[in-house]
């Protein structure tokens, strides 16, 4: 890196807001090399950026070490704490795929706790995915930052509540529960055994709702409890004992460290439709495809009174999202034009994909009305290769129009293909979106 371009980066990083956050390095085209989080967005992006960085000294590791002739400048998001810095990084890595991280690419996500009060005896469970139909109707915690802290901190909540954490079927008015042997937690006394009817359905359910209003509480009473424990025990020299309490007390703590699902922090694991089979298939029959719909793409573009705009296209194998051919377009042609925007896109995309050197889908879904079909139209009409089925999926009414036919078509809203074009278009929209409220943001910002 230059050293007037090591001077002016560093200074600029002297003076970011002393908060957590995220930060994005960029290239000199903009694009984001690298997304790190923060504790302290000046400290930590500093460290980029002194002079022995230039010279290997910074234990930035080889590959962070090449990167650093690349950057041009970065972007920061001023985060409410490190609990949201870790979940803007999750979030951002997965959508952007920079070319340096490592990290996080895995498809992994942070776990939730889900309580299951649609069954008779609710349970507390830890998942990474809490729209499995196993979920279906609970209270769903989260996502939480520190998997560990959450799996100590439902273990030492269930000594307090004594709630089930067992995947047992348990009924109500199911007789054969009487003659049931309960495991372990029932004599050590860190559960009530409904499986084997040692407590009443009213009573159960009322250590239920005291757990809930705890978790969702600040929980100041057992802390101070806690708190007077390990003093105690460090005052008796039982140092083993004081420091279980010790990391019991920060466990609690980091319940509060976490993000809410209306945030949409991890869309992928949130979002949920029928089986992808039931779906592709039954829109097969209602578009009278001949072949299997096994390759989906939907496009979508998003703007802010006529800001900045930009397009996403998401693709779907045998109704799995395939991320590695997820695209974003920075709109150049068209500010406030969605029919101007969706031909730009349509044309970047698939201008060259006819070659055989791209995958090349068997239906494409665009987001809007009989207009945006038209628009999408328009440009393959001039390519050489032609899709073999292009439809839109209107909002509101949720009309699909296809090419072939002069009707809208209208289904139920439970039809298993309507269901899996909403959660395609849905996707779309989230990819589209999330981008874009990184460049709003960073113009409130002033950067």
């Amino acid at each position: 890196m230059q050293p007037e371009k090591l001077k002016q980066l560093s200074e600029k990083a002297r003076h970011l807001p002393k908060v957590p956050g995220v930060y994005l390095m960029k290239d000199a085209k903009g694009l984001v090399l690298y997304v790190g989080k923060a504790s302290s967005l000046p400290n930590r992006v500093s460290s980029y950026f002194i002079p022995s960085a230039a010279l290997g000294g910074t234990g930035l590791g080889p590959k962070k070490q090449s990167m650093l002739d690349l950057i041009d400048d970065f972007d920061v998001i001023e985060c409410e704490g490190e609990w949201e810095a870790l979940l803007s990084e999750n979030r951002l890595i997965k959508d952007l795929h920079p070319r340096f991280n490592e990290r996080l690419t895995d498809g992994k996500s942070y776990p939730y706790l889900a309580i299951t009060l649609g069954d008779d005896f609710p349970g507390v469970f830890i998942t990474r995915q809490p729209n499995d139909p196993e979920f279906h109707g609970a209270k769903v915690l989260g996502p939480f930052t520190s998997v560990y802290a959450l799996r100590e901190s439902v273990q030492l909540l269930q000594r307090a509540f004594k709630f089930r954490t067992c995947h047992l079927e348990i009924m109500d008015g199911d007789d054969k529960r009487h003659h049931f042997r309960p495991c372990l937690l029932y004599p050590i006394k860190q559960c009530t055994a409904p499986c084997a009817a040692k407590i009443s359905k009213p009573d159960y359910r009322i250590d239920i709702d005291r757990f809930i209003r705890f978790i969702e509480s600040k929980r100041s009473v057992m802390l101070r409890d806690l708190r007077q424990q390990m003093q105690k025990a460090s005052e008796n020299q039982e140092y083993e004992k004081a420091s279980v309490l010790r990391d019991q007390i920060q466990a609690i703590e980091k319940l509060d460290e976490r993000g809410k699902r209306s945030q949409g922090w991890q869309p992928e694991t949130e979002s949920f439709y029928i089986s992808p089979k039931k779906g592709l298939e039954s829109l097969r029959k209602t578009l009278k495809h001949d072949e299997p719909l096994r390759c989906v793409e939907c496009i979508d573009i998003a703007h802010l009174q006529g800001g900045e705009t930009v397009g996403s296209k998401v693709c779907f194998i045998d109704g799995r999202p395939l991320k590695t051919e997820y695209r974003r377009y920075k709109i150049k042609t068209a500010t406030n034009d969605d029919y101007a925007a969706i031909r730009e896109v349509v044309s970047r995309r698939y201008r060259d994909a006819g070659s055989g050197n791209e995958l090349y889908p068997d239906l494409i879904i665009i987001d809007g009305g009989l207009g945006q079909l038209h628009a999408a139209l328009e440009v393959f009409d001039e390519l050489e290769v032609k899709p073999a089925m292009v439809i839109s999926l209107a909002k509101k009414q949720e009309l699909i129009y296809a090419q072939a036919q002069s009707e809208p078509i209208k289904l139920s809203r439970q039809n298993h293909g309507l269901r899996f074009c909403q959660a395609i278009r849905d996707e779309a929209h989230r990819f589209a979106q999330h981008y874009h409220h990184i460049l709003r943001r960073k113009k409130v910002m002033g950067k």
